[in-house]
């Protein structure tokens, strides 16, 4: 029979978040030097009857699983993170504060990426933005029981489309900027709101359950990949259900025919039904693949993708002005392709991952206070 293991099936999870760092850096590099990126991903930002090349659409969507895995495993991190602070003796307080303070800093470093993104004085509200503001809904959701968290977390990701809907109104342009800022998005200048974080904290919430299921229950490597694979499935289902449908649950970006393209073109800004459930299907399948790969060969924790994995804050802050950087100095912003996009992931992953290699540990010893938010 095989035994639970503890710290070993935490590998996978790392490999997992290395691996949308890579494509991350896809995503990114495109963004400085790709002159036919796409950004169709909102019913806001598509034009119906836009091209969508096939080579451009799937470089794009490829790295549509980056945020959501890198939000869902980072509310199954503070799972775990709470789970070791309760033992040591900590104070409910105190987690709280650790919770808070971590989400304000994370939220902050959105401040770092903004002068390499966009123009001075405008502030854009991604990823980190929605991770942060997140951690301090957490503050108070972590209470909840599993079921009832669970049944939030489904619940917003359900009525996410209806919730929009509410606050648009008849007339878009007089929204009170706090649901701005929290459930519709959009460019309120100086801000330009990408991330609305009630979306994104059902995706954390989705993490946290599971953070907690497998803290409680210690599961072998062949449960946990059984139990993916399911969910996996499960979540695909739905998606195929709801883009089958081209009606409630696509965020107003509907399926204009049966090409693949237009099957896999969902909303992310914000997130639709479709994109949540593909995309976090889609992640859920792989770990299941990686948990099984791991009842087959003892997984190394000195790998690449492990490195990258465990210091993906590190490795975030840094690869943004690399890129923009370079495609700014070497005159080759927006001036090029797909080759161009991939050498240029390629180039800064292997750039970074000496420097990530050396902040692991230093990161894992615990010395200094900064490294807990880095």
């Amino acid at each position: 029979m095989v035994q639970p293991v503890k710290a070993e099936r935490l590998v996978p999870l790392d490999w997992m978040r290395g691996i949308v760092m890579v494509l991350m850096a896809v995503d990114h590099s495109s963004e400085a030097f790709n002159a036919g990126r796409l950004f169709t991903d909102s019913f806001f930002f598509y034009q119906r009857g836009t091209p969508l090349p096939v080579a451009q659409f799937l470089t794009r969507f490829i790295t549509h699983l980056c945020a959501p895995t890198f939000v869902f495993l980072a509310g199954t991190g503070l799972a775990f993170t709470v789970d070791q602070k309760i033992k040591k003796g900590e104070s409910p307080w105190a987690i709280d504060r650790d919770i808070a303070t971590r989400g304000a800093v994370v939220a902050l470093f959105e401040l770092w990426i903004s002068w390499f993104v966009v123009p001075p004085n405008t502030w854009l509200l991604q990823v980190l933005y929605a991770i942060g503001i997140s951690f301090l809904f957490m503050v108070p959701l972590r209470r909840l029981p599993n079921g009832v968290a669970l049944g939030a977390a489904l619940f917003l990701v359900a009525a996410g489309e209806a919730l929009v809907g509410l606050c648009v109104g008849s007339d878009p342009t007089q929204i009170p900027l706090p649901l701005a800022l929290l459930v519709v998005g959009g460019e309120r200048p100086p801000l330009i709101i990408g991330y609305p974080p009630v979306h994104w904290t059902a995706i954390m919430l989705l993490g946290w359950v599971w953070g907690r299921v497998l803290v409680a229950k210690n599961p072998a490597p062949s449960q946990i990949a059984r139990q993916l694979a399911i969910w996996g499935g499960g979540a695909m289902a739905v998606f195929a259900v709801v883009r089958a449908a081209n009606s409630y649950g696509n965020m107003l970006l509907y399926r204009e025919d049966h090409s693949l393209v237009q099957w896999l073109h969902v909303s992310k800004y914000p997130p639709s039904i479709t994109y949540t459930a593909l995309e976090l299907g889609i992640m859920a399948l792989i770990m299941a693949a990686l948990f099984r790969f791991t009842m087959e060969r003892a997984p190394r924790g000195d790998g690449w993708l492990v490195t990258l994995g465990r210091t993906p804050m590190f490795f975030y802050l840094l690869h943004f002005p690399l890129l923009v950087g370079a495609s700014t100095v070497l005159g080759l912003h927006h001036q090029l392709g797909l080759a161009a996009t991939y050498a240029g992931a390629a180039c800064v992953v292997v750039v970074l991952y000496p420097a990530c290699r050396w902040y692991r540990p230093l990161k894992a010893s615990g010395r200094h206070v900064w490294t807990r938010y880095i």
